[in-house]
């Protein structure tokens, strides 16, 4: 057995979206080892920046403020964390301390991910407090909501949305999330009535070159007359949540569905009777465990 580098497991990739102001960012941290993963996202969860932290899969994604912090570490109770988050014209610098093992997490299993696009790298390892700064690029969150792909006959929505989104996937624009979605079960339904969300992360002026890709591919392999599709670029979708629950407790019309979508700014891309599910589907990407129930 020979290993080229036997202290380092670099993840998949690192990417990172902002707010419109940049005063909040949402990293998130695709794993190659979710054991590794796990006890980091406890022992950051701590820092002072970050708000909230979860996995998903073996993604771990962390809601922080933008700013520098103190991170006062102690060994084995708050062994590593995020230090700083700086956003500046079209990236974002990223820095994290940890001690020990912490302290290689920090630095050479972050800084080699893919997305990064240059990094600063203390030593690590033994003993060592160590500190790692990468910098990616500023990304805007992209979802893309569809519905209505299949029919009595053949097909179901949430796999052809999640082939089309693999084959679209780009370091441009990023897949990071599938959300299946419970709708009210309508009549008119082909069997469960559900929507899926598709969750993206573009760099400045891939966004349109996303939507032509996934607009062609469900054009092409939808075997519906009233497929959805709809698009918002935005940090999250929680104005559109009283619309979503209305969704998914009762039938509405399409002229509500329209009229929401010109209200908050949501791009209607394929204009079937499924983009009312389409629309609803948006608010809960990425949090499959309550999207799947009604």
């Amino acid at each position: 057995m020979r290993l080229s580098d036997p202290y380092t497991i670099p993840y998949k990739g690192i990417y990172a979206v902002a707010d419109a102001k940049n005063e909040l960012v949402e990293i998130m941290e695709h794993s190659s080892c979710y054991g590794g993963s796990a006890w980091a996202l406890y022992h950051y969860s701590k820092s002072p920046l970050v708000i909230k932290s979860r996995s998903v899969g073996d993604m771990m994604r962390y809601l922080v403020r933008t700013g520098n912090s103190d991170l006062q570490l102690q060994s084995s109770v708050a062994a590593a964390g995020i230090e700083s988050v700086i956003v500046s014209n079209k990236e974002i610098e990223i820095t994290y301390s940890g001690l020990g093992g912490g302290g290689v997490g920090a630095t050479t299993c972050r800084a080699y991910a893919n997305g990064v696009l240059r990094c600063r790298i203390s030593e690590s390892g033994g003993g060592k407090r160590a500190s790692g700064t990468i910098v990616v690029p500023r990304r805007e969150r992209v979802l893309i909501g569809i519905d209505n792909t299949d029919s009595k006959e053949v097909g179901a929505t949430w796999t052809l949305a999640h082939n089309i989104a693999a084959a679209v996937d780009s370091l441009e624009h990023r897949y990071i999330s599938h959300t299946l979605v419970q709708l009210f079960p309508v009549p008119d339904k082909t069997q469960n009535c559900v929507a899926t969300v598709l969750e993206f992360a573009c760099i400045e002026g891939a966004k349109k070159g996303l939507l032509e890709g996934i607009k062609e591919g469900l054009m092409e392999y939808s075997v519906s007359g009233e497929t959805g599709m709809v698009a918002l670029s935005d940090f999250d979708a929680a104005s559109l949540m009283e619309y979503s629950r209305l969704c998914r407790s009762r039938m509405i019309t399409k002229e509500l569905t329209l009229k929401t979508a010109k209200e908050n700014g949501v791009k209607i891309c394929i204009g079937g009777k499924g983009i009312i599910g389409a629309l609803a589907a948006l608010p809960w990407f990425s949090r499959n465990n309550e999207s799947v129930t009604l």
